[in-house]
């Protein structure tokens, strides 16, 4: 019988993190340790071989929050989940779910939001990404996730900030390197863009030379049309961030007996034009919706489930 060896891989590492590979090679990372405030993505690796998304910011140590790829949100209850400044945290309970396949990479994990004073969690969380190889060394991440208020309902505050947010590598900025901002309503920059709404916002820039002939990569980062209020407001800066702003015009509220599911995608891109951002966002709209249970199969605690 031949050893299962699949194209996508989950490597799981020490300090709750995992390692997702492509080929034998790195192209994503979590990290679900209790070092950090929160959970976060890193790294994740472009076309060209590069990170395209950075820890920190490149000029400021008041932004060491901006992880990456990573959830939070600035008013829970008017409490601070966004900052390192607060008490409040969000942590991993458990892994539920890790999926190595020929055509992706799947991991299914529960987190805990924290306010730092009551031992039990305000929110619970559950996140799942599937690592989905295209042509050309492009990833599509596809990002769902369900909160769950552990009262009968829990308010998320009118903010910019969260629920999910994505720092670009230095290189890639605009201010900083030599990025673009674009979305898919034809405006270009900070200024277009920031607070409207869209179906997409790209961040993309120039890599050097390389042996892949990647001359420019970046990320597109997709709302989901079964979103609350979508196309979603966007906050976007020249300095090399941009988030889906689920709360920036209103608050919301969470309910225990209807939790919140919220669906994203984040195209890793390199030489793609707009009609190839838009093919790629057919694909991420056609995909099912994914959900955790109980594991039907021997060694196998729990199962992902999936449905159109």
């Amino acid at each position: 019988m031949p050893i299962p060896f699949p194209r996508c891989r989950i490597v799981p590492l020490p300090s709750q993190e995992i390692a997702l590979e492509v080929d034998g090679e790195r192209r994503l990372g979590w990290h679900g340790g209790t070092t950090a405030p929160r959970p976060f993505f890193y790294p994740v690796i472009g076309p060209s071989g590069l990170e395209v998304t950075r820890m920190g910011h490149p000029g400021a140590p008041n932004h060491d929050h901006h992880q990456s790829v990573w959830f939070a949100h600035q008013k829970v209850l008017g409490i601070d989940f966004w900052s390192n400044q607060s008490s409040a945290r969000i942590r991993q309970k458990s892994w539920l779910v890790y999926e190595d396949r020929d055509t992706y990479a799947r991991l299914a994990v529960r987190l805990g939001w924290y306010d730092g004073h009551d031992p039990a969690e305000l929110i619970e969380q559950d996140v799942f990404l599937t690592l989905w190889p295209l042509e050309d060394r492009e990833l599509l991440l596809d990002v769902q996730t369900t909160l769950t208020p552990r009262a009968e309902q829990l308010e998320l505050g009118t903010t910019n900030f969260g629920l999910l947010a994505v720092r670009m590598a230095k290189h890639l900025s605009v201010h900083f390197g030599g990025g673009t901002i674009r979305d898919s309503e034809k405006r270009q920059g900070e200024t277009q863009i920031f607070g409207e709404s869209a179906r997409w916002v790209d961040y993309s820039g120039p890599v050097p030379e390389n042996t892949f002939g990647v001359k420019r990569e970046g990320i597109t980062f997709f709302d989901h049309p079964d979103n609350p209020g979508y196309p979603t407001h966007w906050h976007v800066r020249e300095d090399g961030w941009m988030g889906a702003s689920f709360c920036m015009k209103q608050n919301r509220l969470l309910k225990s007996a209807a939790p919140l599911r919220l669906h994203y995608g984040l195209f890793v891109h390199g030489n793609s034009p707009i009609e190839a951002i838009e093919e790629v966002r057919r694909k991420f709209v056609g995909l099912p919706v994914v959900s955790v249970r109980r594991g039907t199969r021997k060694h196998e605690q729990f199962e992902i489930t999936e449905s159109l």
